[in-house]
């Protein structure tokens, strides 16, 4: 695949994925402008890079939106109030944010010249399903409103496509490894957390399946939706995930990986208790592997080894005290409306 654009928005470009992703497509020859309300700070984007722009808006101000969509040729769509959580905030917020501003931002897209727009979905979307291998046309079963409204907004995409506006949309699994805006409210990432600073791991229920995907493989992704011929991907919806395990085989996989990185912590204890969360699908992502021949290089192990080594080298200071690892807290903190 080869570059065919050189001006890429990157709605919520600020947060976790976004950490990793903007200074990817920066060293891929991309001029990269961001537009987010900096719940989490700047200071760990490249913020001296040339072909950086950052504009801190709210994807909500429709003139915000204009002035940060001039001139661009691809958008990458990935603000919202991001996971399940999120949704014990004032639900307002998430509606506005994660649905209703959802079309206007497109139709901003198109009025402004722009060539592609990707769309970050979620593989949530499917809530519970027995299926053994759920594909891009399963039934969408949404659990709670932030996969609903993630579902909702697909088709409204569809309704403006056009031949000089290429849509797409990604469901991914969920991310894990280390990123400079660190997420500790992630599956992989909390067991990991757990592993190293309490000496033992908490499996809430563990039958549940839950995919994952390295944060690496994730911005490999967004790059590869830029870089593929138009016929390719308009209209499409691509799952994008790697290993599906359960959450008891992930802990396990934890366990292995903090005894081997750490091994004077000595035995890591996994301890079982109820959960009311029943989420539990196995997504297969052979679609994006036979139509654009992507393929993971990154496994849970991988993700689990870049946050010990993060934890080494003290890049998470206070992992559990400190809000600003956590999406839900930090936005109880500060009182986002």
């Amino acid at each position: 695949m080869t570059k065919q654009f050189d001006k890429v928005l990157i709605t919520g470009g600020s947060g976790y994925v976004g950490s990793v992703l903007v200074p990817t497509l920066l060293d891929a020859g991309y001029e990269i402008t961001i537009l987010d309300i900096p719940y989490f700070g700047k200071d760990h984007l490249p913020l001296d890079h040339p072909n950086l722009t950052i504009y801190d808006g709210d994807i909500r101000d429709m003139p915000t939106v204009a002035k940060a969509m001039a001139g661009m040729d691809a958008v990458l769509h990935l603000a919202c109030i991001s996971n399940d959580a999120s949704f014990e905030l004032d639900e307002n917020l998430s509606t506005t944010i994660n649905l209703d501003a959802f079309e206007p931002i497109v139709t901003s897209a198109k009025e402004a010249g722009v060539k592609r727009f990707v769309y970050c979905s979620s593989s949530s979307v499917y809530g519970v399903s027995d299926a053994p291998e759920v594909t891009e046309d399963h039934p969408l079963v949404p659990l709670t409103l932030y996969n609903k409204y993630k579902g909702m907004c697909e088709p409204v995409l569809w309704k403006h496509m056009s031949d000089d506006f290429t849509c797409v949309t990604i469901r991914p699994a969920t991310v894990c490894g280390y990123g400079p805006r660190c997420r500790l409210d992630l599956s992989v990432n909390i067991l990991t957390n757990h592993a190293i600073n309490k000496g033992k791991i908490t499996v809430f229920g563990g039958n549940q399946k839950r995919p994952n995907l390295h944060i690496l493989d994730m911005c490999a992704v967004y790059k590869l939706m830029l870089e593929s011929p138009a016929e390719l991907i308009q209209g499409e919806t691509f799952n994008a995930g790697y290993q599906n395990h359960t959450i008891m085989e992930i802990a396990q996989f934890v366990k292995k990986v903090v005894e081997e990185e750490f091994p004077e912590k000595g035995k890591i204890d996994i301890v079982v208790t109820e959960s009311d969360d029943n989420r539990s699908y196995h997504i297969n992502s052979d679609k994006i592997f036979r139509v654009l021949g992507f393929k993971p290089q990154h496994s849970i192990e991988d993700a689990v080894r870049s946050l010990c080594d993060a934890f080494r080298a003290g890049n998470l200071p206070d992992s559990f005290e400190n809000d600003w690892y956590y999406n839900v807290r930090t936005m109880q903190a500060i009182g986002a409306t």
